[in-house]
């Protein structure tokens, strides 16, 4: 654990890590506060001590893990069949509030007694290599505790490469979380004369296209996107290399891309000016919003867009591939370091990410329609006649969800993105609303993100 403390926690004194409003899969809004903080009176011989940030993760758990006994009225605890409690602790992410608790827990993990220790821990993609690297201490590589290659051989491999330090794989994830771009079908019949997914794809199918769009929609009294982070993901994860090397930070050209269409739509009025999850975007979304589309992958498509365009928008959606492949979101599961329950986490993380069966049923329920981290068992859905989405018109999203799932490449992932990215985000948003020029605004980034990361020595943007 003494390597966990240098490595972790140089990031945290560095304020590196900062709230990721990307939080996946919501299926709920957050609880208010800690539910593990609650000291309910856990008497079993053997608990099982899980850490995350919301329920999404304890939901699957509790509704598809087979060895579930029962679950208490309150759901701080699940029992197992064979006596194990399986106690919850959740800790909201807002302000780093769960990786900060997750970090102090970790670095106290040798101390504790074995029915105190964190057993498994979540994940999200932005900060994975925080704890999912051999050096860090803070997980178990899945080897050592008997899981193989070919256990996770159905699992698409951007899930494995994100997760995964010189081949040593350190997490594994249920689901997967491809990107498309959901758009409505009674605006788009309006700008292009159909709703027909094939149709709309080719015409979005690169991002000159897409631009042309957004003219078109202008003229009709539409917006193409609803704010300035919309598309930030779909070039973000199509970048030539990561963000830090050594100790230089590199610009890579595709975000400066998006900040000149991002530029482009604001002055021009093909945009909201809103921000990811801010009262303006969701009502974007909703019966009386005049927005074209949203990029969204699985998780949102269900969880945030289905809510928020409610009963009145069920059938008025569908969803293309857009101009790029992309991913947003995902949660990995790992094995804390010190855990005495290696046995039962194993079995855990084989029955919930590696056991097709149990997968596609999380996919075929049409409340979740969770995007699962089989190959083939997705694409026996997307080849499934009989399936569909009810809230997008009866569409199978999965079958296009699993053509872009396998062109997901992840290789460029660093433990700086989640701060880059934000910060990047953050900095350039006075720049579209034109209280400063470009200039300021890249000095501002390199202001904000010296601050979180000292150690670096230079910056480099594109030419």
């Amino acid at each position: 654990m003494r390597k966990y403390a240098k490595t972790l926690l140089s990031f945290a004194l560095a304020g590196a890590m900062v709230f990721s409003a990307a939080g996946c899969g919501s299926s709920g809004p957050a609880p208010e506060e800690e539910t593990g903080s609650t000291e309910a009176a856990v008497s079993a011989d053997h608990v099982l001590n899980i850490w995350c940030w919301n329920d999404e993760f304890q939901s699957r758990f509790n509704d598809y893990y087979p060895e579930v006994k029962e679950v208490a009225a309150d759901k701080s605890t699940t029992t197992l069949n064979d006596g194990t409690v399986v106690k919850w602790t959740i800790n909201p992410n807002e302000n780093n509030n769960y990786q900060n608790k997750l970090d102090e827990a970790l670095l106290a993990q040798e101390s504790k007694d074995d029915n105190e220790k964190i057993d498994m821990f979540l994940i999200e993609a932005d900060y994975a290599l925080k704890y999912a690297d051999p050096e860090a201490g803070a997980a178990m590589p899945l080897a050592d505790i008997g899981i193989t290659d070919a256990d996770l051989a159905d699992q698409y491999q951007y899930t494995k490469d994100i997760v995964s330090v010189d081949g040593v794989q350190m997490a594994t994830s249920w689901q997967a979380a491809p990107g498309l771009f959901a758009y409505r079908r009674s605006i788009a019949k309006d700008v292009l004369g159909t709703d027909d997914p094939a149709a709309v794809q080719e015409a979005l199918a690169d991002w000159d296209k897409f631009n042309a769009v957004a003219e078109q929609a202008s003229a009709k009294g539409y917006k193409m996107l609803s704010g300035y982070d919309d598309s930030y993901r779909t070039f973000s994860n199509n970048v030539a290399a990561p963000w830090v090397k050594d100790t230089t930070l590199t610009v890579d050209p595709n975000l400066m891309a998006w900040v000149e269409q991002t530029k482009e739509f604001t002055d021009k009025g093909y945009n909201n000016k809103t921000s990811l999850w801010d009262d303006s975007w969701n009502a974007d979304q909703g019966a009386d919003g005049k927005v074209f589309g949203f990029f969204y992958s699985t998780w949102g498509i269900n969880f945030t867009l289905a809510g928020n365009a409610g009963d009145e928008g069920k059938g008025d959606w569908a969803v293309c591939e857009g101009p790029q492949p992309y991913y947003w979101g995902g949660t990995w599961l790992c094995a804390a370091q010190g855990t005495d329950d290696a046995d039962i986490v194993k079995d855990v993380m084989i029955k919930l990410t590696c056991t097709k069966d149990i997968m596609k049923e999380m996919t075929l329920n049409q409340d979740i329609q969770d995007y699962t981290n089989t190959v083939t068992g997705m694409e026996e859905i997307a080849n499934d006649p009989d399936f569909g989405s009810e809230f997008l018109g009866g569409q199978n999203h999965i079958a296009l969800f699993s053509k872009v799932a396998p062109k997901i490449d992840m290789s460029n992932v660093s433990a700086y993105d989640q701060a880059c990215n934000e910060e990047f985000q953050a900095a350039f948003k006075d720049y579209f609303d034109g209280n400063v020029d470009i200039d300021t605004a890249k000095a501002n980034f390199e202001t904000a993100i010296k601050e979180k990361y000292p150690e670096l020595t230079e910056i480099v943007w594109p030419e």
